[in-house]
């Protein structure tokens, strides 16, 4: 069994990755600091060290030294992904940003200890076991029983082992991080560094120094130089999500990285070779983009090497069930309460349901259903579908008619309400960023949200 060392101040969190650990045959032990773990444990003879960047006292990167030769994984929130970078930099093998599914914290910690084992046992020809003793296997990372799953297990197989560029298709939520970290997991670069990037995540005017580094005193603001993600997946795998929302002007620099493997950091005039291979991510259709011009044509073809498409939630017939089950355990160990079942009411809404928010949405009402029940048994109103359903619905109608929604607006708005006639009415004269602005919330917020209520995107005519 192997041992597992979690560092982190927050009791919450901390208490919930050592449920979820430990419900996963891992051996977990816990400190809220650099000092305590240090005090209380022999940190060098764990299999890993999970720890929180920022800590009381010492940061978490300090284990990084103390801890060898068990690798490092550290937590790290958005806002302090340049430290999380700086900390791979230092010797930390990979991490995670916050707040993460469980999923992919397994996966994660999955492709660590396999990578680790792979090292012991380099002389022989045995496979690399997971923490249940049998050959990790793309399943152990992404659940799937149904064909077309099979087939995106099929394809992730037979191109894993490649450097191919891979664009990975599918609606938000169908669990495309997980299919990148698979390629990255089964390839021969899986023992070195694998960087996500959302690129709808960050700020338009901050996109080309986040991937490619900035020298001191290109920018107002840039005190320092600074590498990029790009320069710290060096040697391995960089999978930029939400490719689609990447500027025109960035991608043209993101094509000169797949044509010449190099990169030049903003206000440089010097090229640096890199070696990555590019896992790409998007919902949108880039060659209709590319068509209008909205997004390069030669990037979409150098991207479109190998495609795989991820099939939304309501395509996967049984595995709807079989996803609810497996988060209802999952969620149940979260949470601390005993194991719960779902009603044959609730078993027919899962099924009936449309899912717009595939699995994002699904894990979203499992675990919303059980903190609401007050028994072992989970009905469908608990589940709380029939509204979701009806806020999908209403989105498509306005999008569809327009003209309708615009003259008569319901009374009494929801907050969802507001956003999508508010979105609608002013997406052709306004940017992404002033309709964050108006709204009160972030890019990343405005792009969620337009994800869940099934509103396109429209470019602002300007």
């Amino acid at each position: 069994m192997n041992r597992i060392l979690v560092v982190e101040d927050e009791d919450i969190i901390r208490s919930a990755l050592q449920k979820l650990l430990t419900h996963n045959q891992y051996e977990v032990d816990c400190a809220g600091s650099v000092d305590e773990a240090l005090s209380n444990f022999n940190v060098t003879e764990y299999d890993l060290v999970i720890t929180d960047l920022r800590l009381p006292g010492r940061p978490g990167t300090e284990l990084i030294d103390a801890a060898s030769p068990a690798p490092v994984l550290i937590m790290t929130s958005y806002a302090s992904l340049r430290s999380a970078v700086d900390s791979m930099k230092m010797g930390a093998v990979d991490y995670i940003a916050k707040p993460f599914d469980h999923d992919e914290m397994l996966a994660a910690i999955a492709s660590i200890l396999n990578r680790k084992q792979s090292v012991r046992t380099e002389a022989t020809t045995e496979e690399t076991p997971t923490a249940s003793g049998q050959p990790l296997e793309i399943k152990d990372l992404i659940y799937g029983e149904c064909e077309a799953m099979e087939k995106v297990f099929h394809l992730i197989g037979k191109v894993a082992p490649t450097d191919t560029t891979v664009l990975i298709q599918g609606e938000s939520g169908t669990g495309k991080e997980l299919a990148a970290r698979a390629l990255h997991q089964f390839s021969v670069r899986n023992g070195k560094p694998l960087i996500c990037v959302n690129c709808a995540a960050i700020p338009e005017t901050l996109i080309e120094s986040e991937l490619f580094g900035h020298e001191k005193g290109a920018f107002t603001g840039a005190v320092n130089a600074r590498n990029g993600l790009v320069e710290a997946a060096d040697g391995g795998t960089l999978f930029l999500d939400e490719i689609g929302e990447l500027p025109l002007e960035a991608q043209a620099r993101l094509l000169r990285v797949l044509q010449e493997g190099e990169i030049r950091r903003v206000g440089s005039t010097q090229s640096k070779q890199v070696n990555v291979r590019l896992i790409a991510a998007t919902h949108r259709n880039l060659r209709a983009l590319s068509k209008t011009g909205e997004f390069r044509e030669d990037l979409y073809y150098r991207l479109n090497v190998m495609q795989i498409r991820l099939p939304a939630l309501r395509e996967r017939g049984d595995d709807r069930l079989g996803l609810a089950k497996r988060l209802l355990d999952k969620i149940c160990e979260k949470v601390g309460r005993s194991r719960a079942q779902l009603s044959p009411e609730a078993m027919l809404a899962i099924q009936s349901h449309n899912w717009p928010g595939n699995v994002r949405e699904l894990e979203n009402a499992i675990e919303r259903a059980v903190i609401l029940c007050d028994g072992d048994v989970i009905d469908a109103p608990l589940l709380d579908l029939e509204t979701d359903t009806e806020v999908h619905k209403l989105s498509t109608g306005l999008a569809a008619s327009s003209n309708e929604s615009h003259d008569e607006k319901p009374q009494d708005l929801s907050l969802e309400d507001y956003f999508q006639h508010f979105v609608l009415e002013n997406q052709d004269k306004m940017s992404e960023t002033e309709l964050a602005q108006k709204l009160g919330i972030s890019r990343k917020s405005l792009w969620e949200r337009r994800q869940r209520l099934g509103i396109p995107r429209k470019k602002a005519n300007k």
